[in-house]
Order: structure tokens, then C-alpha cells, then sequence
């Protein structure tokens, strides 16, 4: 069957409404800050054959690793297995296993079958990142991990049943919360599923197919050819054998109306955390190729069809188990972006602008009230990602204090954080100058210094603290980043922090984060 322009444009605005919906009632209905007020979560919809069909504007490193997750889902309890009547009568499949379809184990995806009158008409999916789900330091990312079993809870795809449920909150320092955000994306794969079911009948094809046409006439427009680029990671944890450069390679080929993203040449995966799986790399080069090409292009899989992302198993874009993987999600994959933007900019001069600030910034912490845990005094579990500075673009300045690349997430409100932590930000303000100089000059970062008013336990995992976000066309490079921990708020105690690193803090201790600027475009005036 096929469609009019106009009827195929409607059908794909009514797919994208409904996982747009999906998200509203996960954030709306989420216990966590992270997830109802920095909107850390996503949601799409699958074929029945598990292909992208429509993906909400979330998260772009969710976005583009969820496929692996809904392939995961589909053959362990797809048609056909000893797992599909209860899926079919209403279960939903629950994983964060990052050797099996996941990325880091904080996001937890839950994914469901759309059935209607007997046949699979496709599937809801969301993911959502769980402040806490076990492992040796609250937030689940200790900068310490050399394997990934001290990053927390794993689950490979399994049934979301009272056992499995009981389970994961077992394994989190935070049960309460994670039993509110677990019903939260029960919620919101119920509510896309019974959307979904209303155009059961739509051609679907359609919406795959008009993708496909999209994304081959744009690279037709590419000059073929290959272009290399290449970045480095500035450490793979705190201890000194452990700072030391690890090296991510791209080569982008361009062959008619198709593309190749070869990474295979990037580094052996390293004994810390800052190991991407396969998926969180092929999410990083499908986002780089949108933001060169069309970022209203359609985001489903006929848009990926013509694309082929190369790996080699075992390097830090392609971790084999049991690497630990929690920095690979949230600071390789914005390396990766990073470098196909940057092979892409020689690609396409004139197009795209310079690096960003390159990295997340996580700030994790956690501890009790007090010692007793009453129940006013429960363990708690702070986990935010910091904004920085845009690269210089090519027709302006790079915005000042947002998120870049791989995160879309918003910050916490003040208000909302001094609530529900006892924590108080003291400063919060623009880094000014830290934007790198150029005809249109890279946006600045941040500086934040945070009040920890309990004892507790802080995890940083940031970047671009030696390697500087880099300039384009005769721009010059961002500033550092730089972490600093103050004592009881004595400016004259202050210590610098490793890019990664876990410590204990003590009532009225301040953690100070200043976030990279971006780099600058085209030669300064």
C-alpha cells in the first residue's frame, strides 16, 4: 500500500505524537528527579519485525541503541519462543544489559508487544536512567570499575515479573524511587501500545520506505570519497597507570548513495570504565550523520539502511564482556560523536561547526540523612549531567551553558534538588571566556559549586579536563574543564579532582565543577 505525501505525513506525525505521548507520561509520573524534572529518558516505536519506526525528540545516545535492546527483546520472547503467550497476554520485557542490546546498566528498558486481534502489530519501547541500581558507590558508575560487575544490577532480557521487580529494587540503595520510575515506563509502553493499536492497519512500510529515499538522496549529494578523523579520551579511571590517552579512530566513506563509519582502528578496550559497546557507537555515528546531512530527516530504519557502522570486538567502541561500561555510555559516545562530526566536517566543509564541550560531566552522589536510616532518613542518590559550551557553528556562536551531543537532558531546578537532596548549590553561573575564540567564538561552560550538607560518597566522571574540545576552520580550542573539591567551602583548601574519581565528602564540603567551553569557528576577526 502507499500513500499520497500528505496522507504519508500525517501518518508519521500521528507515530511520532504517540511515542512523544509515551514520554510525557514517563516524566510525568516518574518518582526520580533525574527522570521527571531532567527528562532523562526516551521512547520509540518498532515494526513487528523489531525495525525503528518512529522515535520521540529524547535522548540521542537512548535513541540510537535502542534497536540492539527491542532485537534482544524479540529473540529471547518474540513469536514463536516459549516466552511469547505471556507476552502476548500483556508482560513486558525488562534489560539493561549492555552485551545484550543495552548501553550502561543505569538505563533500564522495558519493551512491549503490540497485539491486536492475535497479530504482532509492532512494539512500545522506553528507556529510562535509574539513578542507582546497585555496585560499589552510589549512582552506579564508580570511577573505580574495572569490570562490570561493580557497576551494579545486570539483566539480560527477562520478563518484568513480581520476582524480577523484587529483585531490582533489592539491588538498589534506592528501592522506593526505582519502584516509582519502573511503574512509570510500565505506564508509558501501555499507553504507546494502545495508540499504536489504533493505526493498526496503517502502512508502515510506508514510513520506512520515505526514510530510505530521504537519507539516499542526501548522501547522493555527498562527494564520494574517505575522510579520517581521529580524538583521543583523556583517561580510563583515577589511578596514575590509569591516566593515560586512549585513542578513538574514524573513517567515513561515502560510496554513491550509501555511507561507511569505520571505527575498527580505535584503541583496545581498557581495564576502567570507559569502554563503549557496539551499540552506543553505532547511536553516536547515526546522530553526527543527521546533524551534517538534515536533522529533519526521519530517524526510523529505512533511514538506516544505507548506513554501515564498522567495529572491531574488543576495543573501546566495541567492549566485549565483562568490561565495565558506565563512562563508555556517557563520555566515548560523545568521543565518537565528536569524531564522525569532525570527518564529516572535511566531508562537508562550510557545513558543520567546531567541537562542543565534549563531554557529560557526571556528578553522582549519595549517602544517608543519618546514621539510624529512619524512615525520614532514607539513603539517597543525586546523579545530574552538567551543561558546557557549544562549538562555534558556522553561521554563529555556539550556545553558552547547554547540553550537547549525545545528552538532550535539562538540568535539575534548583528548587527541585535543594528539595529532594540535602545538598545546596551555592553558585551557579557562566564560565566567561572559556568559549574557544574565532569568527563565531565557541559558547562558554559552567562553573557550579554544590553544598553536600550529609556525609557522602561523590563519583565525577567527566572529559575534556586535558584534551581541549577542539576549533574549526581557524578557530581556536575551548578551555579545560577542572574539578575541584573545597573542604568546609575553604577557598584556600581547594583540591583538584581527577576527571574520574570517587571520594568521601563530609557535611559542608563543596564540589566545584567548571565545564569545558566550546571551540571556535573560523579565524578570529
Amino acid at each position: 500500500m502507499t500513500l499520497d505525501p500528505a496522507a504519508l505525513q500525517v501518518l508519521i506525525a500521528r507515530l511520532t505524537g504517540i511515542a512523544t505521548e509515551m514520554g510525557a507520561v514517563l516524566g510525568r509520573s516518574a518518582f526520580s528527579p533525574n527522570i521527571k524534572e531532567r527528562h532523562d529518558h526516551s521512547a520509540a516505536l518498532f515494526t513487528a519485525e523489531g525495525e525503528l519506526l518512529v522515535q520521540a525528540e529524547h535522548i540521542p545516545v537512548h535513541l540510537g541503541s535502542m534497536p540492539a535492546s527491542v532485537a534482544a527483546a524479540i529473540d529471547r520472547f518474540g513469536p514463536g519462543t516459549a516466552g511469547w503467550e505471556a507476552l502476548a497476554g500483556g508482560d513486558q520485557v525488562v534489560l539493561n544489559d549492555p552485551f545484550r542490546g543495552g548501553t550502561h546498566l543505569n538505563d533500564i528498558t522495558l519493551v512491549a508487544p503490540c497485539v491486536v486481534d492475535g497479530r504482532l502489530v509492532g512494539w512500545a519501547a522506553n528507556r529510562a536512567h535509574h539513578a542507582d541500581v546497585g555496585g560499589a558507590a552510589p549512582g552506579s558508575m564508580p570511577a573505580e570499575a574495572t569490570e562490570i560487575y561493580a557497576e551494579g544490577l545486570r539483566l539480560p532480557p527477562v520478563r518484568l515479573t513480581d520476582e524480577v521487580r523484587a529483585v531490582l529494587l533489592a539491588n538498589s540503595r534506592t528501592p522506593d524511587e526505582r519502584a516509582g520510575d519502573l511503574d512509570a515506563q510500565v505506564g508509558a509502553n501501555r499507553r504507546g501500545v494502545a495508540r499504536l493499536a489504533e493505526l493498526s492497519d496503517a502502512p508502515f512500510a510506508a514510513v520506512l520506505e520515505h526514510g530510505e529515499r530521504r537519507m539516499r538522496a542526501a548522501l547522493s549529494e555527498m562527494p564520494d570519497g574517505t575522510w579520517r578523523f581521529a580524538d583521543v579520551v583523556d583517561s580510563f579511571g583515577p589511578a596514575p597507570d590509569q591516566q593515560v590517552e586512549t585513542h578513538v579512530r574514524v573513517a567515513v566513506t561515502v560510496e554513491g548513495d550509501s555511507i561507511t563509519f569505520d571505527l575498527s582502528d580505535s584503541d583496545p578496550q581498557r581495564p576502567g570504565n570507559v569502554n563503549a559497546v557496539e551499540a552506543v557507537t553505532v547511536s553516536a555515528a547515526v546522530y553526527a550523520l543527521r546533524c551534517a546531512l538534515d536533522p529533519t530527516m526521519p530517524a526510523n530504519g529505512g533511514a538506516l539502511r544505507p548506513v554501515r557502522v564498522v567495529t572491531r570486538p574488543g576495543t573501546i567502541v566495541a567492549a566485549s564482556e565483562p568490561a565495565a561500561v558506565g563512562a563508555g555510555n556517557v563520555e566515548v559516545s560523545q568521543r565518537v560523536a565528536d569524531i564522525c562530526l569532525g570527518a564529516l566536517a572535511l566531508a562537508r566543509p562550510g557545513r558543520l561547526g567546531a567541537a562542543s564541550q565534549g563531554t557529560m560531566n557526571n556528578l553522582l552522589i549519595g549517602g544517608r540523612r543519618a546514621a539510624d536510616a529512619t524512615e525520614a532518613q532514607r539513603p539517597w542518590v543525586y546523579y545530574e549531567t552538567v551543561a558546557g559550551g557549544q562549538g562555534g557553528r558556522v553561521h554563529g556562536p555556539g550556545m553558552s551553558g547547554v547540553h550537547t551531543a549525545m545528552t538532550n537532558t535539562k538540568n535539575t531546578p534548583i528548587e527541585a534538588l535543594e528539595r529532594a537532596f540535602p545538598l545546596r548549590v551555592r553558585r551557579l553561573t557562566l564560565r566567561r571566556g572559556s568559549g574557544g575564540a574565532g569568527l563565531h567564538a565557541g559558547g562558554d561552560g559552567v562553573e557550579r559549586d554544590l553544598e553536600v550538607l550529609a556525609p557522602a560518597v561523590v563519583s565525577l566522571i567527566t572529559e575534556r579536563r586535558r584534551s581541549a574540545p577542539w576549533g574549526h576552520e581557524g578557530g581556536a580550542a575551548g578551555a579545560t574543564g577542572e574539578n575541584w573539591l573545597l573542604p568546609r567551602g575553604d577557598e584556600g583548601a581547594a583540591q583538584p579532582l581527577p576527571d574520574k574519581v570517587t571520594v568521601v565528602v563530609d557535611a559542608g564540603d563543596v564540589v566545584r565543577l567548571r565545564t569545558p567551553g566550546g571551540g571556535g569557528w573560523g579565524p578570529p576577526a
